[in-house]
């Protein structure tokens, strides 16, 4: 990578170690679901150390945990019932520090989801809150004697809620909860509320965290006649959360779950000179990403891409295809939902919410051709790359399972019994593994995958590799070439002197696409896949041709080499 003039290698290094978020690799760990250790039929942190190697040699450079923290797990652990401790069926205090420490050594750093916008209702606080309203934790949360509050903010889990408060027998009075009725909302208005939070992320982070996925941050707080999201205040808490880290841990990341439009979502940024989060999921490019794939047409991935806006210098988009929720489609108009329903998830009992839960292959009827576009387009377009486990090997779902815990079944390490997840009894395990003809764990596993030099798992450990490398798909600036062939999706990506030319082909059939690359005269593509020449940039516009969902990526040399 070439060094700007002024600026000398170590400070280079210096500064990557500060952002080192730009160059990662998340691989989204659910660990009641990834490997027991302990023979309980429940994934545990035993078992998750026992597999670190696994997660280090596909190509991830950090892990981000779903909850592990003390709850009834009404919400796979979204439902947090004590914050400072670890939930029983995934091991002890200690099984975590081993964990960690195991995870260090191997140069994988660990991010943990936070969930700062409500508690479980078996939180003490909230128990607290019902028995005696004259405490101060009565006021942790927020009250109505009426329930008619807020009424312009929208249920989101619509499925199961009819209302956005619930009234509590016991208090009688309203409360008030964005999420499930088990799941009181904070009350962010109190100093207390925003105090407990700072305590809790500086007992984590002092563990050795390297940082938080912040769960569910657009709803902290409430205004009347508003929809009660995205609120200035929210931001001024969130960026006074942020100077406490930067001033106290300065290396940590914070990830932001905001679901929301392009103009919204950046907001959670802030900016150079008063930061929010370090880092923000693209929510509004990824279902278009699968709408360009199925109409064949780069315009819904260009369209949305113009609409987001400049980000700040040390800010970066987390880049997914799917993760452990449902395949959301708030971010999109009426009618690219019911394209995207009719498309992907025409039997009900794929869809939740306002989204379609189905994991990545059964997703793409397994059309290897497609996945693999599909991971071009995510590794390569700006941001930092998160890949869910199991999809590496072509997991595949079971619709016929409650919530979200379809697309949470174990992972399948051999074809053994139950999978080789668990030596328990099969009946023991938390959820049943994948028999599925197609997706059976018999022979859908990491061993069965691991031999075969052309599985995806082998060619997502190549092509992971290969990212790696080049820094600029991670750090650099895009631009969007128009050539006619609208099929065909093709951009530059630049860093410190570096070009990459990118061409990905939507379409099932074979394309060819003619370029205008007329700025780059003299210089020679490189294959970075094989290290390959191919003919050299003139003034005419440059043909290449492509397979049925082919892509290349090409480094642009300079004559004199460089």
């Amino acid at each position: 990578m070439a060094v700007p003039s002024g600026e000398g290698t170590a400070h280079v290094l210096a500064r990557q170690m500060e952002d080192w978020y730009k160059d990662a690799i998340i691989y989204e760990v659910f660990v009641r679901s990834f490997r027991d250790g302990n023979g309980d039929g429940i994934g545990d942190f035993q078992g998750l150390t026992e597999k670190l190697d696994y997660i280090r040699e596909l190509g991830a450079t950090c892990i981000w945990l779903l909850p592990f923290y003390e709850s009834p797990l009404n919400d796979d652990g979204y439902d947090i019932a004590d914050y400072y401790k670890i939930h029983p069926d995934y091991g002890t205090m200690e099984d975590f520090e081993t964990f960690l420490q195991a995870a260090k050594l191997r140069g994988l750093r660990v991010i943990a989801d936070l969930v700062v916008n409500h508690t479980s209702s078996d939180h003490w606080w909230f128990k607290e809150a019902v028995a005696n309203p004259d405490s101060k934790y009565h006021d942790y949360f927020v009250w109505s004697e009426t329930g008619q509050e807020y009424s312009d903010a929208r249920i989101i889990f619509c499925d199961t809620e009819t209302s956005n408060w619930t009234l509590h027998p016991k208090v009688g009075k309203y409360y008030w909860h964005r999420f499930f009725s088990s799941q009181p909302d904070l009350n962010f208005d109190n100093p207390e509320v925003q105090e407990e939070m700072v305590r809790i992320i500086d007992f984590w982070l002092s563990k050795g965290l390297d940082g938080f996925r912040v769960d569910a941050v657009p709803y902290l707080f409430e205004r009347e006649n508003t929809i009660c999201e995205n609120l200035p205040e929210t931001h001024q808490y969130l960026r006074k959360l942020r100077k406490y880290v930067d001033e106290n841990h300065p290396e940590a990341m914070l990830l932001a779950e905001a679901n929301q439009w392009p103009a919204d979502v950046a907001e959670y940024f802030g900016t150079d000179d008063d930061p929010e989060f370090h880092m923000a999921f693209n929510f509004p490019l990824m279902p278009r990403m699968f709408m360009a794939i199925r109409q064949e047409n780069r315009k819904p991935i260009e369209e949305i891409v113009r609409q987001l806006p400049d980000i700040p210098f040390h800010a970066q988009w987390a880049m997914f295809l799917r993760n452990h929720d449902e395949l959301t489609l708030e971010m999109v108009t009426d009618e690219e939902r019911d394209y995207m329903y009719d498309t992907y998830a025409r039997d009900p009992r794929m869809r939740i919410n306002i989204g379609i839960r189905r994991r990545l292959f059964p997703l793409m009827d397994k059309n290897r051709r497609a996945i693999e576009l599909l991971h071009s387009l995510l590794l390569t377009l700006p941001g930092s790359p998160v890949l869910y486990y199991g999809d590496e090997i072509g997991m595949g779902d079971n619709i016929y399972l409650g919530d979200r815990s379809g697309v949470r079944t174990p992972m399948q390490w051999n074809g053994d019994r139950n999978a080789g997840f668990s030596s328990s009894d099969p009946s023991r395990l938390f959820l049943p593994a994948i028999i599925d003809p197609g997706y059976s764990f018999y022979g859908v596993n990491v061993e069965e995958a691991s031999r075969s030099e052309s599985s995806f798992l082998n060619w997502l450990k190549r092509v992971l590799t290969i990212r790696k490398q080049h820094p600029c798909f991670g750090r650099g600036t895009i631009r969007f070439l128009h050539p006619e062939n609208t099929r065909v999706i093709t951009y530059l990506r630049e860093h410190e002197g570096d070009t990459y030319f990118i061409v990905n082909n939507l379409s099932r059939f074979s394309q060819y696409v003619e370029v205008d690359l007329h700025e780059f005269n003299g210089y020679t593509p490189i294959d970075i896949f094989g290290d390959v020449e191919f003919p050299r940039i003139g003034e005419l516009p440059y043909l290449v041709t492509l397979g049925p969902h082919g892509f290349y990526w090409f480094r642009l040399r300079k004559e004199d080499g460089r």
